[in-house]
């Protein structure tokens, strides 16, 4: 499994981007999809997940309210629409798949993308 996340780039404080994160194979409706960040300096840590239908999303306190997780069963995709960016966004954004039927910890995702920089600007 494959995931390659791209997206992200230099934004003024108060704008949007929005992260596309495609992933090989067959099985992309069986994994639940994740995003992550890690700032310099700082440990990785839970932005958002959808489960395998996308019935049911998770956010972090910090993002929740701007950032919306969504994902696309027939193009294996998950994305990551995020608005009223802050200064503190700043950071790699990972991708990440897990078997687990609803994922909110780093630890239970079993596939990784290589990550894609967003900087916002003050």
């Amino acid at each position: 499994v494959q995931l390659q996340a791209c997206g992200g780039g230099l934004v003024q404080a108060g704008g949007s981007l929005r992260l596309s994160c495609a992933v090989s194979g067959r099985t992309f409706s069986t994994y639940c999809m994740g995003w992550f960040r890690q700032a310099p300096g700082k440990e990785r840590e839970f932005v958002a997940a959808i489960r395998r239908s996308g019935g049911s999303t998770y956010y972090s306190d910090s993002v929740k309210g701007r950032f919306t997780i969504s994902r696309n069963n027939y193009k294996n995709t998950v994305y990551l629409q995020m608005n009223s960016l802050k200064p503190e966004d700043t950071a790699v954004y990972y991708c990440a798949a897990a078997w687990e039927t609803a994922a909110v910890v780093a630890s239970e995702y079993d596939y990784w993308g290589q990550g894609t920089h967003v900087t916002v600007s003050s």
